[in-house]
């Protein structure tokens, strides 16, 4: 396995359901027992400071990447193992990609659809062959199978395209998906 790191994008809201938080915490776990590094958007709030929290009390590596605007609102998590204040949106969504080695989308509002689509467009124009996964809790992503359908079918995407990502039911089939997707990436580069 060549996965080393997984970049996990997901929601900062203070207001979300407790069966939310518990997918974020079910993925922290299902990190640190795959021996994987988290990366994410360096927030203390929401999903994403409840599953960098897992990580390290499951005894993980997080590493955090945010800017200097969003700091100035959101309390960063201090406590990571590697923490990135940077200058750009820009700039943390690019170093989050450089560090990751594959990605996990958990339920989120803008934010997260911002950069899973922006992840998701650099994959069909073959700028990486990270594995990309959905987790589709409570059935979060359903909408988004049927967007990916109407978009082949109205001729905006290509069924190839359909392949760009994996979205899943349940959190035992995170590693399953993002393990079948390193093997097809792998092999679409060259790499055997």
């Amino acid at each position: 396995m060549t996965i080393k790191n997984v970049c996990v994008y997901c929601s900062a809201s203070r207001h979300l359901s407790e069966r939310y938080l518990q997918v974020a915490t079910d993925v922290g776990k299902v990190l640190v027992e795959n021996n994987l590094g988290l990366v994410y958007g360096g927030g203390r709030a929401g999903l994403m400071g409840t599953v960098a929290t897992s990580v390290l009390e499951s005894g993980g590596h997080a590493i955090g990447v945010i800017t200097e605007y969003i700091q100035a609102y959101e309390d960063r998590y201090d406590e990571l193992d590697e923490l990135h204040v940077v200058d750009t949106m820009h700039t943390r969504k690019q170093m989050m990609v450089d560090r990751s080695d594959a990605f996990i989308i958990l339920p989120g509002g803008y934010g997260t659809l911002d950069e899973a689509f922006e992840i998701m467009k650099w994959k069909q124009l073959r700028l990486h062959h990270k594995p990309i996964v959905f987790v589709n809790s409570y059935g979060f992503w359903d909408f988004l199978k049927g967007m990916e359908d109407h978009f082949v079918e109205e001729k905006f995407l290509s069924e190839d395209d359909k392949n760009l990502f994996v979205i899943v039911d349940k959190i035992e089939d995170v590693m399953p998906a993002l393990l079948a997707q390193e093997a097809e990436g792998l092999e679409r580069a060259g790499i055997n």
